[in-house]
């Protein structure tokens, strides 16, 4: 026992067991970081589009999805989505219409994940490890259309502005579909956490909400004409 180790208490608490193969995890997650960063790097710039497992097809959030994704396939952005069903299909679905580039970021889920069938088969990538699938969605993505969604919407959105917040990676859109779903939330950001003073008034302008394709199309395209977007159609997220 080292001295560090013996200047805990005595009482306290203690793993059951170290695994040996926690050594083999890093490697596992090394492997999935080469295998997701050498298939990605070859793609161009990309959209990544958030939403539920859950929607289905025809609802109106599926449809919506769906243009949203033909329209923005048609000026040229590649679509990232989960690789799943509902929203993630949706997208995934309008850019294969479109005959635009279509990725999927599988993960292993005892339900509701099994990849859509309109992945390019070249792009459609697998992943164990959440935060692995994470670094892949914001490493590659020119922009941010999140849908109505559950838990891991949420956690994907405020991971996302968590890191433009912070500057870790650089600021892109991100744009909330939904007047009906999100305003809530956005209300209660604006009355709750800024009016305590959690979050800064410009961190408001991080999260607009829109109901129209074509409305996050300009927002997009003006963002990547101004000053502040020009030559940043690259990569993001430095590691």
């Amino acid at each position: 026992m080292t001295n560090q180790q013996s200047s805990f208490q005595s009482n306290a608490k203690r793993w059951t067991k170290i695994k040996g193969e926690n050594s083999w995890t890093m490697f596992k997650v090394i492997a999935e970081f080469v295998d997701g960063f050498e298939t990605l790097n070859n793609i161009g710039p990309c959209i990544s589009i958030f939403g539920s497992a859950r929607t289905k097809p025809g609802a109106p959030y599926y449809e919506k999805a769906v243009e949203i994704a033909q329209n923005l396939t048609k000026r040229g952005f590649g679509i990232i989505t989960g690789g799943g069903p509902g929203i993630m299909e949706a997208a995934n679905k309008g850019a294969f219409i479109e005959n635009g580039l279509s990725v999927g970021l599988n993960i292993d889920l005892p339900f509701e994940q099994s990849h859509n069938q309109y992945i390019h088969p070249e792009a459609n990538l697998n992943h164990r490890y959440f935060f692995v699938r994470k670094v892949m969605f914001v490493k590659y993505a020119q922009a941010f259309v999140v849908m109505p969604g559950g838990f891991g919407t949420l956690d994907e959105l405020f991971e996302v502005l968590t890191l433009i917040q912070t500057k870790k990676i650089t600021k892109v859109p991100v744009i909330l579909v939904g007047t009906e779903f999100w305003s809530g939330m956005r209300t209660w950001i604006q009355e709750t956490m800024l009016g305590v003073g959690n979050i800064s008034a410009k961190d408001m302008d991080l999260i607009p909400i829109v109901d129209d394709s074509e409305e996050i199309v300009r927002i997009i395209n003006d963002f990547y004409a101004s000053d502040e977007g020009v030559q940043m159609l690259k990569p993001n997220y430095e590691l």
